[in-house]
């Protein structure tokens, strides 16, 4: 399987032996972090964040770094010609001159598409409005498989915001592809999921009420309700405490459950979550790193997926 040059856009970009083969290479960077410390030497990647992150960001930087390569880019666009009106097609032919590689974070939905159509360089989607995330899929997904060995029959539950959810839109998607994987749809009614994204799945429920759900769980999926969607604040405030989990809410839970959140976390899990061995959240941020580890030497033609 050879990756090499290619753009990462949508989570249906990779196939399901694509991904495995990330997955596998991702736990043998985990295992042996040492072997792959120059692997990624002389080559530059370009950070490109249109909206705020830290783990995201922070975590491709890390992961360059790690590999023995460098860094270059901006973490708010008023620091780029971006504020003197610059076009992305534009930006994204500069920045292709420069590095070898780019990362690109912005609040338009199709903003990355348009980006990998001017790119000669691989172009991978940080975020794009409301639309996909498809590395922070592929950090969900190995954080599944490290701790469940697959995904094949799990019970999953969605919760908060689904209908802005980026995370949750990837996810889905990504998930669909893989046998008996049930769906629960935990939202409030102007919160549910697009219908495009409901087509992806095939077994699926929505409920309104999480502890409702909540015992038949193998996984949790939180997610905030995001601010920064909404052209309405009343309509924020009024449904972005809609859900909160809490330690005596995990009482109804299996004992095997995972909690999961692709951060940052306002007050949808109180931190009386955070000791339980359930709460996989922090670990899941930190296998970030390492899947976009595996993804960048494998966009670079630096590692073989087989």
């Amino acid at each position: 399987m050879d990756l090499q040059g290619r753009h990462l856009i949508a989570p249906l970009d990779l196939t399901v032996e694509e991904m495995e083969g990330l997955f596998s290479l991702s736990q043998k960077i985990i295992a042996r972090p040492e072997e792959y410390a120059e692997l990624c030497k002389g080559k530059l990647l370009a950070t490109l964040f249109y909206e705020p992150s830290t783990r995201t960001r922070l975590s491709f930087e890390a992961a360059m770094l790690r590999l023995g390569g460098q860094v270059i880019g901006f973490s708010e666009p008023q620091s780029s010609s971006v504020s003197k009106g610059e076009s992305i097609a534009d930006t994204i032919r500069t920045v292709a001159g420069y590095a070898d590689i780019a990362v690109m974070r912005h609040p338009k939905e199709g903003s990355a598409l348009v980006a990998a159509r001017k790119s000669g360089i691989p172009m991978i989607n940080a975020g794009d409005g409301g639309h996909f995330h498809p590395t922070q899929t592929l950090t969900d997904l190995l954080t599944i498989k490290l701790e469940k060995g697959g995904f094949d029959g799990i019970t999953i539950g969605m919760c908060g915001d689904l209908k802005f959810g980026r995370t949750v839109h990837s996810l889905i998607c990504a998930l669909g592809r893989y046998r008996g994987v049930k769906f629960i749809l935990v939202s409030p009614e102007e919160l549910r999921a697009p219908e495009y994204i409901r087509d992806e799945m095939t077994d699926f429920e929505e409920v309104r009420d999480l502890s409702e759900a909540l015992p038949k769980l193998d996984v949790l999926y939180m997610t905030r309700v995001q601010k920064e969607r909404f052209f309405n604040e009343e309509d924020y405030i009024r449904l972005k405490d809609s859900y909160i989990l809490n330690a005596a809410k995990l009482k109804k839970a299996k004992d095997d459950l995972m909690v999961l959140h692709p951060l940052p976390r306002v007050n949808e899990i109180a931190i009386d979550v955070d000791d339980d061995p359930r709460a996989f959240y922090f670990k899941q941020m930190k296998n970030g790193m390492y899947i976009r580890m595996a993804l960048l030497a494998a966009l670079l033609g630096k590692a073989d997926l087989t």
